[in-house]
């Protein structure tokens, strides 16, 4: 029996929400200068707290990019995904009423959700009791609303939305089931990314785990003391190639593969083989050699833990050769189920404008790392494929391969 061949996917629109840049022009002019995002935390009461420094988006107006729905009835986190998907529908040139005609797929991934809003609700059910509780917070919670808030503020209908709760591989798990949908002929136009919002007990918890660094973060860095929460959202559009060259649409990059897998390893630390093989898994997907690599996007916390079993899983799939491997977590800090959706972002930008972000704040590489992270510098590079790992709790991975588009290259593999 005759397969029909699996379509092309590439990626026609940006959309982020960061705290380097609101827009994907500030986010290009913030990776490409390594500007860092680190301030006091305003988001939420910190007192004793030792530390409370963080990533926060001071200058965001939802009311800028959301024009149907009330931003009043959105948790935050909504909101950035909401206005994420805005602006990836707008930068992609395409007609709302093309993508309302059309079948879609919106996936989003999250950590917390609407987690700050919960935040909130909990405090007053402490303080004055469940009574006063405000009903309008307590809507904005379920955090299926960050998928569901872009389908009605947009008027699909023939949608299929979804959140992905793999917490901070989130975006690259949303990224990959966007690709499956197009390559299949199932949807023609997928909204895929991440959002999350800074909230008091991400924050509490890692602080407690004693992660959070105290001023700022340095991943792979010999004095490395830990992350920086973030927040913020970034969402991609994805068509097939077919209907991208057929409307004219500029492409940033194709998505050529991804892989997924959970060990189940242990609640926080990751497991070096597993993160090896889910690589792995991506590059065959992709159907790409590990010499073809030209960079990765690490997922690069700043913490031990990270960062040596990062390197040492990148090591065995690459060698000692690894291509030079970044971490824009050092300018936005851990954005959370945002993380690999915004990092996915900077790799479409990275390919298209020919440079690779720098890690900032560096000053001694770990020698267990022994990685180039492009230290506090962005570089001119000629990128051809490029790799976004995104690993998190749980045991739960996601790697996703981006490539330069070019008209000769062969199917994607299934």
């Amino acid at each position: 029996m005759h397969e029909e061949p699996t379509r092309r996917v590439v990626i026609t629109g940006l959309g982020s929400v960061s705290s380097i840049g609101v827009g994907t022009a500030e986010f290009l002019s913030g990776l490409r200068s390594g500007k860092s995002a680190a301030k006091p935390i305003t988001a939420f009461d910190t007192e004793g707290f030792e530390h409370s420094v963080a990533c926060e988006i001071t200058d965001f107006d939802p009311a800028r990019w959301i024009t149907r729905t009330d931003p009043d009835t959105l948790g935050r986190a909504s909101q950035f995904s909401v206005s994420a998907a805005r602006m990836a529908v707008a930068d992609a040139g395409l007609p709302e009423e093309r993508l309302r005609d059309a079948p879609c797929l919106i996936s989003i991934g999250t950590t917390d959700g609407e987690s700050r809003d919960l935040d909130q609700l909990v405090e007053t059910e402490v303080r004055q009791g469940p009574e006063h509780m405000d009903p309008a917070l307590a809507r904005r919670v379920p955090a299926g609303r960050l998928s569901a808030a872009i389908a009605r503020e947009f008027g699909l209908c023939r949608v299929e939305a979804v959140t992905l709760p793999t917490a901070c591989a989130a975006g690259n798990y949303a990224i990959g089931y966007g690709f499956d949908a197009i390559r299949a002929g199932d949807v023609e136009f997928a909204l895929c990314g991440g959002a999350d919002a800074l909230c008091r007990k991400t924050f509490t918890g890692f602080y407690r785990l004693g992660t959070i660094a105290p001023e700022k973060c340095r991943p792979f860095d010999a004095d490395r003391q830990g992350i920086l929460t973030g927040e913020g959202a970034g969402v991609l559009l994805l068509e097939s190639l077919e209907s991208a060259l057929a409307r004219g649409a500029r492409i940033y990059a194709e998505v050529l593969g991804y892989g997924l897998n959970c060990d189940a390893h242990h609640p926080v630390a990751p497991d070096r083989d597993s993160v090896a093989a889910c690589m792995q898994l991506a590059l065959d997907n992709a159907g790409i050699k590990p010499g073809d690599v030209d960079f990765i996007s690490a997922h690069g916390t700043g913490t031990r833990a990270n960062d040596v079993t990062e390197a040492g899983a990148i090591r065995q799939i690459f060698g000692d050769e690894a291509p030079r491997t970044v971490s824009i977590k050092s300018m936005i800090g851990h954005t959370m189920g945002a993380a690999s959706a915004l990092a996915a972002i900077g790799c479409a930008l990275a390919i298209t404008e020919g440079f690779i972000p720098p890690t900032i704040n560096h000053r001694r590489t770990d020698p267990e790392v022994a990685l180039d992270c492009v230290p506090n510098h962005a570089v001119e590079a000629d990128l051809r494929v490029v790799q976004n790992n995104g690993l998190a709790f749980g045991g739960n991975n996601a790697v996703v391969i981006l490539g330069r588009w070019q008209p000769e290259r062969t199917e994607a593999t299934a």
